[in-house]
């Protein structure tokens, strides 16, 4: 097979296993108010259908990436997409939440593995020059994904049942699954280790963090279980910060904190997803609860916001090649701000599909800048051999702001509201959008700190000034 099959392979077989994790995240969003009927759910247990799957994925990404360089990235990463595949079959035989949240861990482990190991490969197979260009891409096909997500849920939901939205990874993994062993080229790094300990306090860390977030509002913001919970994940915090300083195979390298574009880009990307998930949480349910919409038409009428990740992503990718990340990224997430303030603003029990127009169009062309230009800002910043750890850290950033985003917007509008009535709802989904818009402007804040332009990262170590080191930038000029 010549290069440009190979590459061919590479980016159509790497953008299935985002288009379904991607995917994933948005059916469900789709079905939560048909999971909610069916299954009684509470607010909580919506909460963690969604979280479940996303602490998961985001706790194991760069375990997942070392697993990778040990064992094989493509061998990894096809035994990722059975996973997720078999996973996806629990999911849809689930018959309480209880049982659906366990299950959504183990899929999101899956996911773990597919999404960091997918752009690893991706990122390896494409020369520095091209890489933004190629991201951007694997940023649209995610996008097609986030684009159909609310319409294939809402389509399954209306025609078959809410379990379906699972069953349809199941073929699409087990046949990807073989093909990426047999033409996706293999890639090793042999010396890497996996840093057990360094997992668990980052693991524990964030779950004492979302468990104190999402436990709130129903047992007091200053009930022992509460204070107690966040005391504990800011303990495991700092001895995750002390380990890594320590450990001979870190987790999350502390040179990597030193180079400007990881930490800045990092930062902005955690901030954008949390906005960003808040989103995808609220706005289903708005149309369905307040308009009364059905979820397929929830999912149609949500085409007009998710549709523009797929116009816009691969054109911001191709432009960050040129200009860089940081005017594009600052500026998606004050478009993404704005347009969430007018949403909060505007809202009402009257609401009609005209008034969110302006704002899902507005919002998913901001957002749209912004996705791209922060993953491509990580990756461009560090040394090949460090690209796997990048991605699966930035990947992380990306999950970790998800879940941070539910807690923090769900507990504002369980304060504010609830479901007992359309106008009580939009009393919570006010707040919770104003939350979700102050998120984003933060993101765009910390994207002020990327480097106006990239720096030449070489494999050996090197920068463009010609210092030696490990492999990464010590800091790139503004």
């Amino acid at each position: 097979m010549d290069e440009n099959g190979r590459l061919r392979w590479v980016v159509v077989l790497t953008a299935v296993g985002s288009f379904m994790a991607a995917l994933d995240t948005l059916v469900v969003a789709s079905a939560l108010s048909t999971i909610r009927r069916d299954l009684g759910a509470s607010l909580t247990d919506l909460e963690w259908t969604v979280n479940a799957y996303n602490l998961s994925f985001a706790v194991l990404l760069v375990p997942a990436a070392v697993l990778g360089d040990r064992l094989g990235r493509a061998r990894t990463y096809a035994a990722g997409l059975g996973l997720f595949a078999l996973a996806s079959a629990a999911c849809a035989m689930a018959g309480s939440v209880g049982a659906l949240v366990a299950m959504r861990v183990v899929q999101g482990a899956g996911a773990a593995v597919v999404m960091t190991l997918g752009l690893a490969l991706l990122t390896s197979a494409f020369p520095p020059e091209k890489r933004g260009a190629a991201v951007g891409l694997f940023s649209a096909v995610t996008g097609l994904a986030v684009a159909s997500g609310p319409l294939v849920g809402g389509a399954v939901v209306d025609g078959l049942a809410w379990q379906w939205i699972f069953w349809l990874n199941v073929p699409v993994g087990l046949l990807a699954a073989p093909l990426a062993l047999r033409l996706i080229p293999e890639v090793r790094v042999p010396d890497s280790r996996l840093d057990v300990p360094g997992v668990a306090l980052l693991a524990g860390s964030v779950l004492g963090l979302v468990w104190a977030l999402v436990r709130g509002e129903p047992a007091g913001w200053t009930s022992g279980e509460v204070l107690g919970a966040a005391a504990v994940s800011l303990l495991l915090l700092t001895g995750f910060a002390f380990w890594e300083g320590r450990a001979a195979y870190p987790l999350l390298p502390p040179r990597l904190l030193r180079v400007r574009g990881f930490a800045a880009g990092n930062a902005a990307i955690f901030l954008t997803f949390a906005a960003l998930f808040s989103a995808v949480f609220f706005y289903g349910q708005l149309l369905q609860v307040v308009m009364a919409e059905s979820p397929l038409g929830a999912g149609v009428r949500l085409m007009a916001w998710t549709g523009t990740f797929l116009v816009f992503a691969p054109a911001a990718g191709a432009l960050a090649d040129r200009i860089g990340e940081r005017p594009l990224l600052t500026t998606g997430l004050t478009v993404q701000a704005a347009a969430m303030v007018w949403f909060a603003t505007t809202v009402g029990t009257d609401l009609t599909y005209l008034d969110a127009l302006g704002p899902f169009i507005v919002g998913g062309f901001g957002v749209s800048l912004a996705i791209p230009c922060g993953q491509s800002a990580v990756v461009a910043a560090v040394a090949d051999r460090d690209v796997a750890t990048a991605s699966g850290v930035n990947a992380t950033m990306r999950e970790l702001g998800g879940v941070l985003g539910i807690a923090v917007t769900v507990a504002v509008f369980g304060a504010r509201g609830g479901f007992a009535s359309p106008a009580d709802f939009v009393d919570g989904f006010r707040g919770a959008v104003l939350a979700a818009a102050a998120l984003s402007a933060l993101g765009a804040v910390a994207g002020l700190a990327l480097p106006a332009r990239r720096s030449v990262v070489r494999d050996a170590g090197t920068s463009d000034t010609g210092s030696t080191g490990s492999g990464t930038l010590e800091g790139a000029a503004a």
